[in-house]
This record gives C-alpha cells, structure tokens and sequence, in this order.
C-alpha cells in the first residue's frame, strides 16, 4: 500500500510547472479556435497578453474549477490575463453541444471569459495548439482541468494537472510572474 501511494505522489508530482518552451510569436499566432459565442479566438488577438488556457469539461468531478477561472479572469484580467476555458470531450465528459456547453457555463457559473467551441486536447485530432504544446514539452492534458501558462512572450512557463486549483498558490504565484514581465512593444 506504501509503495502504491509513494507512485501515486510521483505521479501528481510529475503534472508540476513544465519546463519552460519557447514559441515564435507567429507561429503562437497562427493557433485559432472557434468561440462558443460564434467567430474564432487565437493568440493573436491576445498579443503581448499572458494566457492561461484550461481544458474543461462539463460533467466532470473538477468542474467546480469554473468558479475559480473566473475569479483568477476577475482578478487578474483587468492586469493583462486572459483566461480561457477549451471545453473538450476528450474524456467523454462534455456535453453533446456548444450551446449545451455556454449555457451550463454561464447559468451555474456565470462565465464570461473567453470559451472556446467544444475541441480535442489529445490524441490524432488533438487542436493544433495541443499537438504543438505536445512536440515541445511533452505534455499532454491527462484529464479535464488541466492548464497551461502562456507568457507574453509566447514562452510556456507551466503546465498543471487537474488536482492544481486556478486560485492556488502555484498558478497564481506564475501568474503574477507573467504579468511582472515587460509588456511587449
């Protein structure tokens, strides 16, 4: 049993702030997706601008981490962060629709940062954006809620499993780092 819990940590360990990657801005730039409101949303409209970005899931266990994505977005935004949810089935816990998935969003938690149209964060159809962040750091979201840290340089500086609060110690202390750094000219 000892030895059971002792992998276990090991394992939760390892979700831990990855190593830091770095992206060319363009190529940051090229990465959309689709806006559950309608249109597209990417990394170039948010230039220069930390993003935490957070795949999401509506019938899961953490889907409690809603309430505090939006309070790291009510907190933080007015300095530059932009939060974003990526609802993804991936782990088959998603609602059937994009319009299942905004309403339960806004009705129980009353979301009103960027939500992305329902996308896979793993896999062959993973969203480009995760396969990219995959070939670079080696992750790879291994259940909803985990979350990714985009500096305004386009650098990934941390990764997140799901057990990682939005408003804990550890995501926030990165986010406060990330809005520290010079804003790019």
């Amino acid at each position: 049993m000892f030895a059971v819990i002792m992998l276990l940590g090991a394992a939760v360990g390892s979700l831990g702030p990855a190593a830091p990657a770095r992206a060319e801005r363009s190529i940051l730039a090229e990465f959309r997706f689709g806006s559950i409101d309608g249109g597209e949303m990417g990394f170039a409209d948010w230039a220069g601008r930390p993003v935490l970005l957070a795949n999401t899931a509506s019938l899961c266990g953490y889907t409690w981490q809603y309430a505090q994505l939006q309070a790291l977005f009510d907190a933080y935004g007015p300095r530059g962060l932009v939060v974003v949810a990526i609802p993804s089935n991936s782990f088959n816990q998603e609602l059937g629709s994009d319009r299942e998935v905004r309403d339960f969003c806004q009705l129980n938690y009353g979301l009103d940062l960027p939500i992305t149209t329902v996308t896979p964060v793993r896999g062959p159809d993973a969203h480009p954006f995760y396969a990219w962040l995959r070939e670079e750091t080696g992750f790879v979201p291994r259940w909803n809620f985990n979350k990714v840290l985009i500096g305004r340089d386009g650098s990934v500086l941390g990764t997140w499993g799901s057990a990682e609060r939005p408003t804990g110690r550890a995501i926030t202390a990165a986010v406060e780092a990330a809005l520290a750094e010079a804003p790019r000219s």
